[in-house]
């Protein structure tokens, strides 16, 4: 077993760019922002007292929605923008 592949990929690693770093850590730090903006005001989030609310009154809370964006960026938006900066970066 070899372990330069291994060694190529702590290279990589280290060598990220700060606005790899940034991208990166949007998704996070939103999705983290919207659990603590969920603890620190719960009273937003009326499916936790639902009294006589519509089923979309109870899904779509701010915080709920800045924790699925969070998420989502993570997922779908990041990988792409890091390709590009890293091919950016290459040329």
């Amino acid at each position: 077993m070899r372990a330069e592949p291994a060694a190529q990929l702590e290279a990589t690693r280290a060598r990220r760019s700060a606005g790899t770093k940034v991208v990166v850590a949007i998704g996070p730090t939103t999705a983290l922002a919207g659990v603590v903006w969920a603890l620190a005001q719960p009273y937003r989030l009326t499916f936790l007292h639902p009294h006589g609310e519509s089923f979309w009154w109870l899904v779509v809370e701010p915080p709920l929605l800045v924790t699925l964006v969070g998420v989502l960026f993570s997922a779908f938006v990041a990988p792409g923008l890091i390709e590009d900066l890293v091919e950016a970066e290459e040329s």
